[in-house]
């Protein structure tokens, strides 16, 4: 035969005309079952399921010619058809009296169940009310398979609500009898799952269910099957009509009891979470508590078991967000105890211990005995935990006791602003919450702000300010209007951007909140030289102390530089930089009401004045200047001012600003005043473009009006200073005209032209005044 001939025979072998079959024989079509073609598989699965429809004899005999093999193979058949197909055939079968083939049918069911795609063929099927009303067969082999398909159904709330519906509760019920504890446990398993439903639970109540567990439970010969039970128990407890019904019938004493008996740890331990599942609920966490929970909890406590600890620990956590579950704790001797479990070697322990006393210490009295106790040195330590729940815990139960000023004192005395730095650079946002909220706290004292920046918290406190999460970003604004009560702080936080990132968050609809303004205000407040750079603006409220400079006005998105930097900068063409130096008496004269207010003790007083000295003389310019002139000044203005009422009080410290810095000055010869040449002299002897206000003799505006503000300030006298065009500035007083006068009225002090002479805000004069 030629090669051509050939190939046409092989090419005539590939294909086949199509050709009907027809066959009244089920071994036939069974055999069909093994075809590769799915048009064959598809035809042949629906014939099977048309013949076992007809008759229980039908489906004996399919199960004898062998077609129980091949339908399970293909009932994972890639084609959706096949398989639907496929499994209905079995399903039909499976409905079959005879037991055998309920056996093989339930057992090739439970085996595909595990896969989640055949899972959701049986259901979609319909398989599920067959296999249940398979749960009454007399076969065990059936019953196990049965509970095996039920149990990896059930996995999926869709079938939980069909076992529901179906009323699959009272044969699982009856299978609880079983003499096979296999059919038992699964029986358990599948409660678990149903138990979770609302529905089901309270099916399961309303058959008598929970009686059922605890006659298990009171049966030592089922000790076996006592953990799954306890879970069950402990979904039916998340229920308060349950929790209600078992206290009136006595089944809530019977589980109390069962929790203290003396049993392996892991039943004990699914025993108490039975506790912490209902006392998530208000209405059960009451009733437990009238049972005497608490104290079964605290004994619990004391089990050396690390896993009964665990639970307990978390279950006193559950019950303490009752009130009256807060103090039995605390009189049994639990916080103490729970103090304790923070000292152990167990992560998962001290985990739960810490959020146990998170929930305890919101009662004051819970809080100070955490602190009597030491436990405060063991939370302090917890911050640097490796586990992120024991460090956010820790630093919540922290920030509770710190609420009490004695627990403060204590808390921050061992360490903790340096221990909070580290949290402060966790990416986990409770960690950062809590770690916040602690320091925003603690900050109220002044020695615990200086150990703070002294451990390097500002840069991880101001970098936070970058967070785009809402409660974290509010939480670091309020931890800077903390921090920036103190002078020193303030002046880092700007140098590291903590301003600008603030006027940021303020410009932004998203990020902006209720704290962000008042961490620009507080910021701004201690940080007087940069406010008044930035604002324009001295309110009467903002002291002038020593170290305060004027740089000018600053432009727009212009970082206004610090003094140490202005004082290395070469001497240059602009104008001054004019600076007060003040000597550490008077720093200290003006602060000591703010000190004093702020102290608790007269012994803190002390301390506190010792320390800000110090940081005082550490952060003070190299080229410091000596003052003896400004201290003459101040000394003078207190004796020949003090004594006059108020307006002469104002009008004298006119005159006296203006004889220092070169008299009176008409307007006419004002471009005569030498002081640009006097200025230029001081900066050239200097050799520094810092010039010391006391140095200045012959100045205008400017000069006269800050000398007006800082002696104003060191004498007790109220005034303003505000930033004209020009680099001019004027200050504002409120008086009353006369005693009797209802409101007080504002004026402008006229500092140069007629010393002394005070202006009516908005009159001609006052206006002309500010305009020149």
């Amino acid at each position: 035969m030629g090669k051509k001939g050939k190939k046409e025979m092989e090419t005539s072998k590939e294909t086949f005309d199509p050709l009907p079959v027809e066959t009244k024989a089920p071994a036939t079509v069974v055999l069909l079952l093994n075809s590769q073609e799915e048009d064959v598989l598809v035809k042949a699965c629906e014939a099977i399921y048309t013949f076992a429809e007809k008759g229980n004899e039908n489906k004996v005999s399919l199960f004898e010619v062998g077609a129980l093999e091949p339908l399970c193979k293909i009932i994972s058949h890639s084609n959706n058809l096949v398989r639907r197909n496929a499994i209905m055939a079995l399903g039909s079968m499976s409905t079959n009296e005879d037991v055998v083939v309920h056996e093989f049918s339930t057992l090739c069911l439970a085996s595909l169940s595990v896969d989640y795609v055949s899972m959701a063929q049986i259901f979609e099927s319909n398989g599920l009310p067959p296999v249940i009303q398979l749960l009454s067969s007399s076969d065990p082999d059936v019953q196990k398979n049965s509970l095996e398909i039920i149990f990896n159904l059930v996995q999926d709330y869709k079938s939980r609500q069909a076992v529901h519906e179906f009323g699959g509760m009272v044969p699982l019920l009856e299978l609880l009898k079983s003499d096979f504890p296999v059919i038992q446990q699964l029986v358990l398993k599948v409660l678990q799952n149903l138990t979770m439903d609302l529905e089901t639970r309270n099916t399961f109540r309303q058959e008598q269910g929970f009686e059922k567990l605890l006659e298990i439970l009171s049966n030592q010969d089922f000790s076996d099957l006592h953990s799954d039970v306890l879970l069950i128990v402990a979904n039916c407890l998340c229920n308060s009509e349950t929790i209600h019904s078992l206290a009136e019938d006595g089944g809530l004493a019977k589980v109390m009891d069962f929790i203290l008996l003396p049993s392996v740890p892991e039943i004990h331990s699914n025993a108490i979470k039975c506790i912490s599942r209902s006392a998530q609920s208000s209405k059960c966490c009451k009733v437990l508590h009238e049972h005497g929970v608490e104290k079964v909890l605290v004994e619990l406590l004391s089990v050396e078991n690390v896993d009964v600890n665990i639970s307990t620990c978390h279950a006193v956590a559950a019950m303490s967000l009752h009130q009256a579950s807060k103090d039995t704790f605390r009189d049994l001797g639990g916080v103490a105890k729970l103090v304790e479990s923070m000292s152990s070697e167990s992560l998962h322990l001290k985990e739960a211990a810490s959020a146990a006393l998170s929930n305890l210490t919101h009662d004051k009295n819970n809080s100070m005995t955490v602190f009597e106790v030491g436990g405060h040195t063991l939370l302090i330590k917890q911050l640097s935990c490796s586990c992120p729940k024991t460090v956010a815990n820790s630093a919540s139960t922290l920030c509770n006791m710190a609420e009490q000023v004695k627990i403060r004192r204590g808390i921050w005395s061992h360490g903790v602003m340096e221990a909070l730095v580290e949290p402060l650079k966790s990416t986990d946002s409770q960690i950062l919450l809590n770690s916040l909220q602690c320091l925003a706290l603690l900050a109220c004292d002044s020695e615990a702000r200086v150990e703070f920046q002294s451990a390097g918290g500002l840069p991880p406190l101001v970098d936070l300010l970058r967070s785009h999460h809402k409660d974290v970003l509010a939480r670091a604004c309020l931890a800077v209007v903390g921090i920036a009560i103190d002078e020193f702080p303030a002046v880092e936080m700007y140098k590291l951007g903590a301003l600008e990132l603030l006027e940021e968050i303020n410009l932004s609809v998203n990020r902006r909140n209720k704290f962000s303004k008042l961490a620009t205000t507080a910021l701004l407040k201690s940080n007087l030289s940069v406010k008044y750079s930035l604002t324009g603006h001295l309110a009467s409220t903002d002291i002038i102390t020593h170290g305060f400079y004027d740089a000018g006005k600053a432009r727009q998105g212009e970082k206004v530089p610090t003094l140490d930097e202005l004082l290395t900068q070469p001497v240059n063409q602009q104008r001054p930089v004019v600076v007060v130096y003040m000597s550490a008496e008077q720093t200290k004269a003006i602060k000591e009401e703010e000190d004093e207010e702020k102290a608790s003790t007269k012994e803190e007083h002390k301390k506190s004045r010792k320390k800000k000295k110090k940081e005082k003389e550490e952060n003070e310019p190299v080229n410091v200047v000596e003052d003896v002139h400004l201290q003459k000044l101040i000394k003078d203005a207190k004796e020949c001012i003090l004594p006059l009422n108020d307006k002469e009080q104002y009008v004298t410290l006119a005159r006296l600003v203006s004889d220092t810095m070169g008299g009176a000055v008409d307007q006419e010869k004002l471009h005569e005043f030498p002081w640009l040449l006097h200025l230029s002299e001081l900066k050239s002897h200097l050799q520094s473009n810092v010039v010391p206000i006391d140095l200045i003799k012959k100045a205008i505006y400017g000069e006269r009006a800050l000398l007006f503000k800082c002696l104003a300030d060191q004498i007790g006298l109220s005034c303003t200073l505000v930033r004209a065009e020009y680099n001019r500035a004027f200050n504002e007083i409120t008086l009353f005209d006369s005693p009797d006068s209802p409101l007080p009225r504002r004026y402008i002090v006229d500092l140069i032209h007629q010393p002394g002479t005070l202006l009516a805000l908005n009159t001609p004069l006052a206006l002309q005044y500010q305009s020149i």
